[in-house]
């Protein structure tokens, strides 16, 4: 009876360890130019977080403030394009200084979020950025709207990277 302990335990701490897992790394564009990658940003589409669910015009926007530090501000419309102003202000930590694409984003001290720059295209026009997590993601482009084949090839890029695109949606975007 004995000998069957380690054969019964076997799949069961496999199975232990499966679960505790963590995901696969998300893969990050290579090299962030960061005074490129400053400025502003509009967000198209995201997986939301609860501050974002009803987002209008919502735009991200970097400004390099010294060793490592990225001061953001966050804004947008609450609930349609006449609502209320929302601004939030976290502060952006370059983690990774040989890529500068993974940052630390803390909007309450001591926490900083998992923020990636998964993609940066060569123009520094269109970005992706996600967690590891893969629970949420923005795209993000210098003018308000992308093409409806940019935006499919991002949806792409996206699902390759784990997201399930079903929980995507566009941020709408209309500025006079």
């Amino acid at each position: 009876m004995s000998s069957m302990r380690p054969s019964f335990f076997m799949p069961v701490v496999l199975l232990a360890l499966a679960a505790c897992s963590s995901p696969a790394p998300i893969r990050t564009a290579t090299v962030v130019d960061l005074e490129r990658f400053m400025g502003d940003w509009y967000v198209i589409a995201t997986i939301p977080t609860f501050i974002e669910m009803n987002a209008y015009n919502a735009m991200e926007s970097y400004r390099l403030a010294g060793d490592g530090i990225v001061a953001t501000t966050f804004s947008f419309r609450e609930g349609g394009f006449e609502g209320e102003h929302k601004t939030y202000r976290p502060t952006g930590y370059v983690l990774d200084r040989e890529s500068n694409a993974i940052w630390g984003m803390q909007f309450i001290w001591p926490i900083q979020a998992d923020y990636r720059i998964i993609f940066v295209d060569d123009s520094y026009s269109q970005t992706v950025i996600g967690r590891t997590a893969r629970d949420y993601v923005w795209l993000m482009a210098r003018t308000p709207q992308l093409s409806e084949a940019d935006y499919q090839r991002f949806l792409r890029l996206i699902a390759d990277e784990g997201y399930d695109v079903s929980k995507v949606r566009k941020v709408p975007q209309r500025w006079n």
